[in-house]
């Protein structure tokens, strides 16, 4: 009689669960300090890797590199040999599943967003994503935003605000090449901080500001800050002292900024 691979892979997969299950509860059986500890662990993690792996898997293709979520599931994997207490009669597996998925749902909500976002558009966003690949199967067509409502049991604005909140996932390099040739990066068509924006608004309202000042006031701040003239040739200009014509320009500013403060107008 002729033994099917299928039976042999499976009664293999069977002795290697519960070899691995063996290694665990003899872990879990040992002392800190045992000299024999250390290696037993090691074997313990070696004979579960197969299981870390198939967990992470499953979340393969949703933007995260693959062998940073076997990483991840790794890490979840020693967490669960290290606190799997055999004493109380659960069995391993159950144990150390939610154990490595929780790793790795942990990793999506905290490492894997551009821009941290509330936990609750985290978890819709991927209700959206799951409700989108089974309507699009369902319906036959991309589903709109009233089917994902209707499907979640959520009103529309909230699918809106997950959808907006899931832009926040991944960000775009500014050194993505942009245009037909590539020959330009997307940082070189964003626009960048005008320093004189701030100052627009003050020279608009400078014009009828200084039309309220005399003539003689005018001439001088014209001729001080356009002109670059100093007090003492703007006092022989005048026929007075330069002391004089400080005092006056200081006078004609007190006027300007009275006029300028929002609270003077």
């Amino acid at each position: 009689m002729q033994v099917s691979a299928v039976s042999v892979r499976r009664s293999q997969r069977a002795d290697d669960t519960t070899r691995g299950v063996e290694l665990v509860r003899a872990l879990a059986a040992t002392v800190a300090d045992d000299p024999a500890r250390d290696a037993l662990r090691r074997r313990a993690i070696e004979a579960w890797l197969p299981l870390a792996q198939h967990m992470a898997r499953r979340y393969f293709g949703r933007g995260e590199p693959s062998d940073d979520l076997v990483q991840v599931a790794l890490v979840g994997l020693i967490k669960a040999i290290d606190r799997y207490d055999a004493g109380n009669g659960a069995d391993f597996t159950a144990f150390a599943i939610p154990t490595i998925l929780g790793e790795l749902k942990r990793h999506f909500r905290d490492k894997a967003w551009a821009i941290r976002v509330p936990r609750r558009l985290q978890e819709l966003r991927m209700s959206i994503a799951a409700a989108n690949n089974v309507l699009s199967h369902s319906l036959g067509r991309p589903p709109t935003v009233a089917d994902i409502a209707s499907h979640l049991r959520v009103s529309e604005e909230d699918v809106l605000e997950g959808l907006e909140g899931a832009r926040a996932y991944s960000a775009t390099s500014l050194s993505t090449p942009v245009g037909e040739d590539g020959g330009q990066e997307l940082g070189d068509t964003l626009g960048g901080v005008d320093s004189e924006l701030e100052l627009a608004e003050l020279r608009i309202a400078l014009g009828p500001a200084m039309a309220t000042l005399s003539e003689r006031e005018q001439r001088m701040l014209s001729l001080r800050f356009y002109g670059n003239r100093t007090q003492s040739e703007i006092a022989r200009e005048f026929g007075i002292s330069q002391m004089h014509v400080s005092r006056l320009l200081s006078q004609a500013l007190a006027k300007l900024r009275t006029l300028l403060n929002d609270d003077g107008r």
